[in-house]
């Protein structure tokens, strides 16, 4: 990490800017590392800019500390830094899911893969679901298959938040289920499978699928009507 004479800080090689945070690769006591920088909105009052952006921050660190606490594989916490407005934590070398997936029946991903990785998805949805924390951005983006251990470990919880409601689980659920079907509908019903083993997972599984019923029959019709 550098800082510039101008203010501006340097964390290291930028991995990916999105509306809401930067996200680096560097180092943090000699290991690599990543760091996620959440930078403030000029159209926002500073005061109030500042007082969101710390809100945020303190709620993704929470929610990811949670959930390692509840079992769910997730990258080490290892700094928050509200200054700076940033979070450090460890380097998951690996693919995402999403690139495995585009990658099944071309590079050697076998149907036993793809159920060992939709069985580790579901239980882990499941331990963060029972555990009162709805993630808010399950997509294959945020799922990485680590290397050597091919465990499935769940990242990017900046807008994950604290909920025990069963329609904020099953909303959660339906933004996976969409993204399946976008992006991966050559890889059969995945979500089938990954369901099957939330099932397993949750204690609370009848209450939220009962609601993803009605999550999907909502979205239907909102893709009637456009």
């Amino acid at each position: 990490m550098e800082f510039h004479p101008e203010g501006e800080v340097n964390f290291g090689i930028l991995l990916k800017q999105g509306a809401e945070a930067r996200v680096f690769q560097s180092t943090f006591v000699g290991k690599k590392c990543i760091i996620k920088e959440r930078f403030s909105k000029k159209y926002r009052h500073p005061l109030l800019d500042s007082k969101l952006t710390l809100k945020r921050l303190n709620a993704e660190a929470r929610c990811m500390t949670k959930a390692r606490k509840l079992g769910v594989r997730t990258p080490a916490l290892y700094a928050v830094d509200q200054v700076l407005h940033s979070l450090s934590f460890e380097y998951i070398p690996g693919p995402s899911v999403k690139e495995v997936l585009l990658g099944f029946g071309i590079d050697g991903v076998t149907d036993e893969l793809l159920g060992d990785m939709a069985t580790q998805i579901g239980a882990a949805i499941g331990k963060l679901h029972d555990g009162g924390i709805v993630h808010g951005d399950l997509t294959t983006s945020n799922m990485i298959i680590q290397k050597e251990t091919n465990h499935m470990i769940l990242i990017d919880f900046g807008l994950s938040f604290i909920s025990s409601i069963p329609e904020d689980k099953a909303v959660d659920l339906y933004v996976l289920e969409r993204a399946l079907l976008s992006m991966h509908s050559s890889c059969g019903n995945v979500m089938d499978r990954i369901l099957s083993s939330y099932r397993k997972s949750s204690r609370q599984w009848c209450a939220t699928l009962n609601k993803l019923a009605q999550v999907r029959q909502r979205g239907r019709k909102r893709t009637m009507v456009g």
